[in-house]
């Protein structure tokens, strides 16, 4: 008894190609999906407010400038050292209260 075998493959490559198909078209379903829900979705976004900026430019300004300005440290150690620094008790004092009313008006 002789089978065949032409009949055999047509039918086995016509099933594969619907599984294959049937494949695709649900993949290509599923981009779709995922571009659509891409395209509903909001982004987020961030605003700062204007105080918030100016608080940033302040920060960025306070950054620049060093902690403590070592030639005036040197100036002063030196003069200090030479006898030639003076206190004025008076513009301390005035200086003194000017600080004290600042710090008042911040609470």
């Amino acid at each position: 008894m002789a089978i065949d075998i032409k009949q055999v493959n047509s039918g086995i490559n016509s099933r594969s190609a619907s599984l294959s198909n049937g494949k695709s078209a649900a993949a290509k379903t599923a981009t779709d999906s995922v571009e659509s829900a891409a395209q509903t979705v909001k982004k987020d976004s961030v605003s700062i407010t204007s105080a918030a900026q100016q608080l940033q430019n302040v920060q960025a300004k306070l950054n620049d400038i060093p902690e403590i300005d070592l030639k005036k440290v040197e100036e002063i150690k030196t003069a200090i050292a030479e006898g030639r620094y003076k206190v004025d008790p008076e513009k301390l004092a005035s200086n003194i209260a000017q600080f004290e009313s600042e710090l008042k008006d911040l609470n």
